[in-house]
């Protein structure tokens, strides 16, 4: 993907939200224009290396993957491109959710990786990866309240902003799955 790769940064073996947070820190040590190299073994990070390019207004080159290792490039913004990473506004806690997850009115929205859902999920949750959403959109309903959670509240939030901007009524639920105690069921 890239001939010139100016630091390589080893996310391997790291899950949600820690490929973003180092990759992050590593950004801030690199000049503008320069290509940060990350290498990633959780699936998750394609989809959150990208949105998280986007939002912050670094330019994420591609992708590939070689026996089992993602490897993603991220070329840093220069001062004119960079724009300001923002947190979606509109949050509900975990107590919030298992008051209403069974609501008929709430759509509650899993957006993390098939192998993460399938361990555990909150029961009726809609499932579609952080990285499919945008062309499975026709699934959800823009009428109904959609409440989005993933693991840690970090790629529930990029797809928050995501829906906020096709004009869903979108909440974040922070912190996510990691502090569920409420009911959950497995995928056979």
């Amino acid at each position: 993907m890239s001939d010139r790769v100016d630091q390589t940064l080893d996310c391997k073996g790291l899950a949600c939200p820690m490929p973003v947070v180092k990759t992050k820190k590593a950004m801030g040590e690199l000049n503008p224009g320069e290509v940060l190299h990350v290498e990633a073994t959780d699936r998750g990070s394609l989809a959150d290396l990208k949105a998280w390019s986007e939002r912050s207004g670094h330019q994420y080159l591609g992708s590939k993957e070689e026996e089992g290792v993602l490897h993603h490039f991220i070329r840093k913004a220069t001062e004119g491109e960079k724009g300001v990473e923002q947190r979606f506004p509109y949050v509900v806690d975990l107590k919030d959710l298992e008051d209403r997850y069974s609501d008929n009115k709430l759509t509650v929205l899993d957006v993390r990786e098939p192998m993460e859902y399938a361990f555990g999920h909150i029961p009726g949750a809609k499932h579609i990866p952080l990285g499919e959403l945008e062309e499975r959109l026709s699934e959800l309903d823009p009428e109904k309240e959609t409440w989005v959670i993933c693991r840690s509240g970090s790629r529930s939030d990029l797809a928050s902003q995501k829906l906020h901007e096709k004009g869903f009524k979108v909440k974040n639920v922070v912190p996510g799955m990691q502090d569920w105690k409420g009911p959950t069921e497995q995928n056979d």
